[in-house]
């Protein structure tokens, strides 16, 4: 259940009326609360673009940002945030409270949902693909190439290893236990830590209604989005994709896509 903190601003100003200078909105929440849903929502509601881990498809020049800072190496928020007025998911929750040093007057949204079903949702989509991936010599090898060859896709995956699995869980998600004491813990901290009248903890089972009522917005006389469930997330037919390719790669092929990235390399260093 969606719980408002603190005062509440005051209703019926769209967002479009505060400009776009910066954000407006800190998601503190981590993946598979309700993100994505939550991201269309807002940039229904106007505070648009909202900043996702999917954006990074769409924005290869962000990948040396992130990894700068996945290293703990000082950047300037400003860089990627002043044009965008909300921020949901990784990689920005990781650094809510970096975030809000940057933008004072920003609202936090901390998305929730039950711990055990937040686990299995997370452990059977965005872990599932990133395992699979790390697991398979094959899998590494072709991410490898096409890394040299210059394509950034691969490097979303490198970035989740490194802030998700890694930095948040410590390399223990798959300890059921352990991550669900991290998720339970992240939740605690942030509702510590941010000041109650800029804090709204909240489901996206909710809707709009507290949604709209903490960012002091009009109801949109539309149904509330829900995207990415279990059953539709577009990485359950990656994992399909990958598996089915890895399949019909012969050894063959393997050897000859070694031997050519050696030779690249080989050439780079003279």
């Amino acid at each position: 259940m969606s719980e408002a903190i603190g005062n509440q601003p005051q209703p019926n100003k769209t967002a479009t009326q505060r400009g776009n200078d910066g954000l407006k909105i800190i998601g503190a929440g981590f993946g598979r609360t309700g993100t994505l849903s939550l991201k269309v929502a807002l940039e229904e509601l106007g505070f648009n673009p909202c900043y996702h881990m999917t954006e990074l498809l769409a924005r290869p020049n962000d990948f040396v940002f992130w990894e700068t800072t996945a290293q703990g190496n000082p950047v300037n928020w400003h860089d990627i945030f002043d044009t965008h007025q909300a921020t949901v998911d990784w990689p920005g929750c990781t650094f809510y409270k970096e975030l809000m040093q940057e933008y004072p007057d920003a609202k936090v949204l901390l998305t929730t949902r039950d711990p055990e079903s937040w686990y299995e949702s997370a452990r059977s989509t965005i872990y599932q693909v990133s395992r699979m991936v790390n697991d398979s010599p094959l899998a590494r090898l072709l991410i490898f190439a096409v890394r040299t060859l210059g394509n950034n896709g691969p490097r979303v995956g490198a970035l989740a290893n490194t802030l998700v699995w890694d930095k948040t869980f410590h390399g223990r998600f798959a300890d059921k236990a352990y991550a669900i004491q991290v998720f339970n813990q992240h939740i605690e901290e942030v509702k510590s830590y941010v000041p109650t009248d800029k804090l709204l903890v909240y489901q996206v089972k909710d809707g709009w209604e507290p949604l709209c009522t903490f960012l002091g917005v009009e109801i949109p006389d539309k149904p509330f989005p829900r995207l990415n469930d279990r059953q539709n997330f577009g990485g359950n037919r990656a994992v399909q994709q990958i598996r089915k390719r890895l399949g019909t790669i012969s050894l063959i092929a393997a050897t000859f896509l070694t031997v050519l990235i050696l030779l690249m390399l080989k050439r780079q260093r003279k």
